[in-house]
């Protein structure tokens, strides 16, 4: 049968709303005209480049030295060229599957940016992929594993494909604007090895952009874990806690930074899990083809050696993706956007999106310490209410919990991508819908947004688009 989730948002009373535009109401030009920080434009400190054209997130970063230039150029190369079906001449880039969701990291991260949902029944991935879980959320699917790929090698079964449709969940703003959400409904069909488990859970996933990767690792983690208050002492109504999870390459459990529930700790494993979850390629860090005991043919499928990408591929792809530079803010200093980040930070965006960071010391690549960056993320997770959460704890994060996406780069998304979905599944259309979806401990950033003027919350929408 097909499984299905429908998601609604949590509502707070408009007499709530109300109450707020009387204590927020009087504040608003208490500080303006204002002045932009200095250097607010480099959001990447020194790895900043100034591009916000189509190719603004797959610029290198500055700085780097010695044979660094040319390895970010061959991990390029491996980013975007196509895998292809073993054996082949190409035995350096051969692997592929047996199954998969892209034939290549850029598959996924189009242009280095951010994927998509399908659009259509029967459109392939496109930087979208359905996480699978059973028992609460704590085991793989005993056929299909932890992740449903939707294409395979030629001889082996597809494991299925998703369907989306989408209802529309209206309301209004205290001063009377309309808006929509779209609920996500999904459905999986067409399995190729037989039922799903009972108990399944899912949890859609979009590819995150790419810039600054490497500058979020060189944060200390000291200063990530000094944002920590997962009893919510300052009684802010917002925690936020770290997750902590399995390190393969030290065999302990360390400080998850990566991926939408912080369950990744370094970019080397991110990168050696997404090859082999979305591409079907192996590495010394993750040696076995991804296939289950009832998945015959895809363990009967042919090999591109073992494993099918060398350490040292590996390698330079790992510097490909840590040293890609943050592009530049765009109209940092104008009055609209500086009201947009006034009011950003007095209704307590920044109380998880926090502005900044000065990096730590990054030993193989210095161009990325000592960097004072503005990617307006804590790294650590969050409670964002039952309307986001999809059912599946990821380590010690629970299924409502993630971790605070960077916004770094999301004013580009149209320019890069040619598209303006954001959340984890793409859900929001636009940046005022994925506010409005924030619910649990971004419930009273969201009531206080929705009190402002229909000329503040314009603010705090330029705002975003400028970063």
């Amino acid at each position: 049968m097909p499984q299905y989730k429908r998601i609604f948002p949590a509502q707070k009373p408009l007499w709530i709303a109300g109450l707020i535009i009387v204590l927020l109401g009087s504040c608003r030009d208490a500080d303006f005209p204002m002045d932009a920080e200095v250097g607010e434009e480099l959001s990447g400190g020194q790895v900043t480049v100034f591009d916000a054209g189509p190719n603004a997130f797959g610029q290198q970063a500055p700085g780097l030295e010695g044979l660094q230039e040319l390895e970010f150029f061959v991990g390029n190369s491996f980013f975007n060229q196509n895998w292809v079906v073993a054996p082949a001449s190409a035995a350096a880039r051969d692997g592929l599957g047996p199954l998969f969701n892209a034939r290549s990291c850029s598959g996924c991260h189009f242009k280095d940016g951010r994927g998509r949902a399908p659009q259509f029944d029967g459109e392939l991935s496109t930087g979208f992929l359905v996480r699978l879980a059973t028992q609460n959320g704590r085991s793989p699917d005993p056929v299909y594993g932890g992740q449903l790929q939707d294409q395979a090698i030629p001889g082996v079964a597809v494991e299925g494909s998703v369907s989306i449709s989408y209802g529309e969940l209206t309301g209004r703003f205290p001063d009377g604007q309309a808006y929509s959400l779209r609920t996500p409904q999904y459905a999986i069909h067409a399995t190729g090895y037989g039922n799903l488990a009972s108990d399944l859970t899912f949890s859609p996933r979009v590819a995150n952009q790419m810039p600054g990767l490497g500058l979020l690792e060189a944060i200390d983690a000291h200063d990530i874990l000094a944002r920590a208050d997962a009893g919510d002492m300052d009684g802010d109504g917002v925690s936020g806690r770290p997750n902590y999870v399995w390190n393969v390459v030290s065999q302990s459990m360390t400080l998850g930074r990566f991926g939408w529930k912080a369950n990744q700790p370094t970019l080397r494993q991110q990168t050696a899990g997404a090859f082999l979850g979305d591409m079907g390629i192996t590495t010394s860090l993750f040696p076995n083809e991804n296939c289950s005991a009832s998945q015959q043919d895809c363990a009967a499928a042919p090999v591109g050696g073992s494993p099918e990408i060398s350490d040292d591929d590996l390698r330079k792809v790992v510097l490909y993706v840590k040293t890609l530079a943050v592009p530049a803010r765009r109209d940092w200093e104008t009055q609209e956007v500086l009201l947009g980040k006034f009011k950003f930070a007095q209704i307590g965006c920044t109380a998880c999106h926090t502005p900044s960071f000065v990096t730590g010391i990054d030993p193989e690549i210095p161009a990325l310490s000592a960097q004072h960056i503005r990617p307006y993320t804590d790294l650590l997770l969050h409670d964002m209410g039952e309307g986001l959460g999809d059912g599946r704890p990821d380590f010690e994060a629970t299924g409502n919990e993630w971790r605070t996406p960077p916004l770094w780069g999301i004013g580009l998304f149209g320019q890069v991508n040619s598209h303006t979905y954001y959340l984890h599944d793409g859900r929001a259309r636009n940046l005022e819908e994925a506010i409005l979806w924030h619910a649990g401990e971004g419930q009273r950033a969201n009531d206080r947004y929705q009190a402002l003027s229909k000329g503040d919350r314009q603010a705090i929408l330029t705002f975003l688009k400028s970063l």
